[in-house]
């Protein structure tokens, strides 16, 4: 039976759907209502909030905490500044990607680490001789995500963190509508958004201000599953769907390097010793035979489709994670589309997937497989640049500073 995270008691009285998920363990809203589409447009259009709780979190500190980092990250966290935060993923010795997460600078020689899946082991594994200490804090630190153009205007009214100066993807510690917290300027959808920490016994205190601070921008508590349509919009990849962990994986066809998940801009492969580099650096002479892509499906093509049953098209209010083929106009298939969804905000049904290298520049045009009435057919999709959706708030920063390092 799923755990509950600290926020229960009160995500449980807000939920009128009663669709719950499992989620590392904790039992995770999917939606409030009876559909998510309220949910969403407060993403985009005002606040949500939603508990990130089951991220793994890991505490690291020690003077050699920056050096262990490095090596089991793709990125350089010995160049990590105070105040910052990054993103990054993990590679086996073959260069497949383990999972994928963010690096926060705590103080010196202190970060904390957040994942998809448990590393505990895998961390004790490569820090041995090192002088390190890592804690799994993960039951020990509560989390939410405050998202949407709002965000920034509810949270002011809660922090002593100077928010106005706070770069995207920066970091402070500091009062959060009383008690001791952290805030990161981060999130998984797309949009101006924020990360908040703070100790469990904190939790319901933190949440009850937020959602009174919240009430006159039209904040709304929100799910998985209006969180699943904007991360695509954004054009995020989800371990488990868009790319499996190489630790996960039955078969060798199954796992991805970085660059085939849509994560080769992490990589330096200038840098020496880190996990992977080795493997990479020979996929780099011969090219990956993957490319992760945004599709753009043809609107027109749908409609007419649909109109061959004497149906409207249907467009379903939550994302969809199954895979499809996709194919080249020559009918072989050519790769699958991973994630899709109808986008309310551009009005465009998008998709990511993973297709041969030779066919992921932008502008190819290739066809997706579709179904209605039970019947597979095809429709015409355009491989185009990601992200689908970059608001220029989401990195605006009103009192923004000149930057220092990473």
């Amino acid at each position: 039976m799923p755990r509950t995270t600290p926020f229960h008691s009160r995500t449980s009285a807000l939920m009128e759907s009663m669709a719950w998920k499992e989620w590392a363990g904790y039992a995770a809203a999917c939606n409030f209502d009876a559909h998510s589409e309220r949910e969403y447009f407060a993403i985009r259009q005002s606040a949500g909030l939603l508990d990130v709780t089951p991220l793994y979190k890991y505490d690291v500190t020690g003077p050699d905490a920056a050096s262990f980092l490095s090596r089991v990250w793709t990125r350089d966290i010995t160049k990590l500044k105070p105040g910052r935060v990054v993103y990054g993923c993990m590679c086996d010795g073959d260069g497949k990607v383990l999972d994928d997460g963010t690096i926060t600078y705590l103080g010196e020689d202190a970060f904390r680490v957040t994942s998809s899946e448990p590393w505990l082991g895998w961390y004790s594994r490569h820090s041995r001789g090192m002088d390190v200490e890592i804690e799994d804090s993960t039951d020990r630190i509560s989390a939410l995500a405050l998202q949407g153009p709002c965000s920034r205007d509810i949270l002011r009214e809660l922090t002593d963190c100077d928010l106005d100066s706070m770069r995207f993807f920066g970091t402070a510690a500091g009062k959060i509508a009383g008690a001791d917290g952290r805030i990161t300027r981060t999130g998984y959808t797309g949009d101006l958004g924020y990360e908040l920490w703070m100790h469990n016994a904190d939790a319901e205190r933190v949440y009850d201000a937020l959602l009174e601070a919240g009430k006159p921008y039209n904040m709304e508590p929100i799910g998985l599953d209006a969180l699943d349509v904007s991360r695509i919009e954004a054009g995020f990849v989800l371990q488990g769907i868009d790319y499996i962990c190489a630790q996960r994986c039955l078969i060798e066809a199954r796992k991805s390097t970085p660059e085939e998940a849509g994560l080769g801009w992490t990589v330096n492969l200038d840098r020496e010793g880190w996990i992977g580099r080795d493997a990479l650096l020979r996929e780099r002479e011969v090219g990956p035979k993957w490319g992760l892509v945004g599709l753009e499906l043809d609107w027109a093509e749908l409609e007419e489709l649909y109109d061959q049953y004497n149906l409207p098209p249907h467009l379903a209010p939550v994302a969809c994670r199954s895979a499809v083929p996709v194919y080249s106009s020559g009918r072989s298939q050519v790769g699958q589309v991973t994630s899709s969804t109808w986008s309310p905000t551009l009005k465009k049904y998008l998709a990511l997937g993973q297709v041969y290298a030779q066919h992921a520049k932008v502008g190819t045009k290739l066809k997706v497989e579709y179904t209605v009435e039970f019947e597979r057919r095809t429709v015409t999709a355009t491989v185009v640049k990601r992200p689908f959706f970059d608001p220029e708030r989401k990195t605006f920063t009103p009192n923004a500073q000149p930057k220092e390092g990473a």
